[in-house]
């Protein structure tokens, strides 16, 4: 059969075996677009889950603070500022001038944004008139950051920003669910956070994108029920689902938990858990890396987001669940030398100093990353220059445990094979001279599963 792989900015035409199967890692059937934006998101405001309404949440003149995702939550629609606006409509209904409203950007350990940026989110007129009032989450600014203690249960840290804790009334917009990753308490918890809360679910084995059985939103829901009961008072939610990067499907609104419920369930149909997809397991996994990651928004992809961050964590969600131990994974993808040193400024230094020492992620964590988290330089590139945070290139390698499972990535159709040798990797100067390799490991019989991953869009 021949397949379009995605590759870089384009296609790679590939031939494979006729025993190959196709599975897919999208979604079995998209949603259809709602008609009606703003209609719907009023209808979802005027019927909360759990909670009564926004104008019976706070008083005459009180204080609110409207947070939303920032731009590596992949919605280029304009769900955010038509959210953010029937709030601010609410809000005004019950007595709160605009002029008591705060927005922020929930951009946890990510980069802040520039005014530009932030109109292509929300829209030019909202930065306009917020001005001074309209500011990115800095997770290093221990004035404006509270520390809620430890969760009951098991301990976990909950520090959050001071605007949480302090507004009446905080409105969280959620611009997609990414299948079970997102959403829910992540929002807060970890948009709204800092890196000591963070690490807490960030490690090799806390991240997962699972809709099912999540065990990184058990944590997270620990962490909200304490922030809740801690600030006596709840946190106002509104979670959308998309028909595709730009168009909304469905938007609820209510307490926390109780919309991630309704969006879970909406998920779990257009999802079924990913072991279900193969009758049996295979030896040979093949996909294509698209030039793309929810952390290049605003910029470019570099050689730790394409092999690892893409390659093996985003894109790699199926190869524990349909390959083999040992399996071997072939991915096509020019993988480009180039760094954006001013948006991932510490990345270079973790591709070329940490990864030739250990490519073990629990290593790294251990050995290097509350060391990063602390490094003035980096830190101050975070919050005065547009950078991401110094730990994030650390977090960016964690994927780097599915070699656990893995016997060897082949890297097909590199520029420059050097780059994905550096991490350890084989190279071959096309699919099929790779899958010739890896019949040679497996036999001429070998399984062999094609991935069909998703073709992610870009901001218009």
């Amino acid at each position: 059969m021949n397949v379009d792989l995605p590759y870089g900015e384009t296609t790679l035409t590939a031939e494979l075996p006729d025993r190959a199967v196709r599975i897919p890692n999208t979604e079995l059937s998209a949603l259809p677009p709602v008609d009606d934006l703003e209609s719907t998101v009023r209808r979802a405001l005027g019927r909360p889950l759990g909670l009564p309404r926004i104008a019976e949440l706070v008083r005459p003149g009180g204080h609110v603070t409207i947070a939303f995702d920032d731009a590596t939550v992949a919605s280029y629609g304009p769900i955010r500022g038509v959210a953010i606006r029937a709030v601010l409509e609410e809000l005004e209904s019950a007595g709160v001038p605009r002029t008591h409203v705060t927005l922020i950007c929930a951009n946890a350990l990510h980069r802040m944004l520039r005014p530009a940026e932030l109109e292509r989110l929300i829209g030019p007129d909202l930065v306009a008139e917020f001005g001074p009032r309209l500011i990115c989450h800095d997770a290093e600014d221990r004035a404006n950051l509270v520390d809620l203690g430890r969760s009951p249960e098991h301990g976990w840290e909950v520090e959050v920003h001071r605007l949480v804790a302090d507004s009446d009334l905080t409105v969280y917009v959620n611009a997609r669910y990414n299948r079970g990753f997102s959403g829910g308490w992540k929002s807060v918890c970890v948009g709204l956070s800092t890196y000591r809360s963070i690490r807490l679910t960030h490690t090799p084995d806390g991240m997962s994108m699972a809709v099912h059985s999540n065990r990184m939103h058990v944590v997270l829901n620990e962490m909200g029920r304490h922030l809740e009961a801690r600030l006596g008072k709840r946190i106002f939610k509104l979670d959308t689902v998309l028909a595709d990067a730009f168009r909304v499907a469905r938007v609820v609104a209510g307490g926390v938990d109780e919309t991630r419920a309704q969006v879970l369930d909406t998920l779990a149909r257009m999802f079924p858990p990913r072991r279900e997809l193969a009758r049996e397991r295979v030896d040979v996994l093949v996909y294509g890396v698209q030039d793309w990651s929810p952390y290049a928004v605003f910029s470019h992809v570099n050689p730790i987001l394409t092999l690892i961050s893409s390659g093996l964590g985003y894109l790699g969600g199926l190869i524990e669940a349909v390959g083999k131990p040992g399996c071997t994974v072939i991915m096509a993808t020019p993988v480009r030398d180039r760094w954006d040193r001013v948006t991932h400024p510490s990345y270079p230094e973790i591709w070329e100093r940490v990864l030739p020492l250990t490519r073990d992620p629990w290593e790294i964590m251990t050995r290097f990353a509350d060391d990063y988290a602390r490094r003035p330089d980096l830190v101050d590139a975070y919050r005065f220059g547009f950078g991401f945070h110094p730990v994030h290139a650390i977090m960016a390698v964690y994927p780097l445990k599915r070699l656990r499972h893995v016997g060897a990535v082949i890297v097909a159709a590199p520029e420059d094979p050097a780059v994905p040798r550096h991490l350890g990797f084989e190279v071959a100067a096309s699919v099929e001279e790779a899958l010739r390799r890896a019949e040679a490991i497996h036999g001429r019989d070998c399984a062999i599963a094609y991935i069909e991953q998703p073709r992610f869009a870009r901001p218009a």
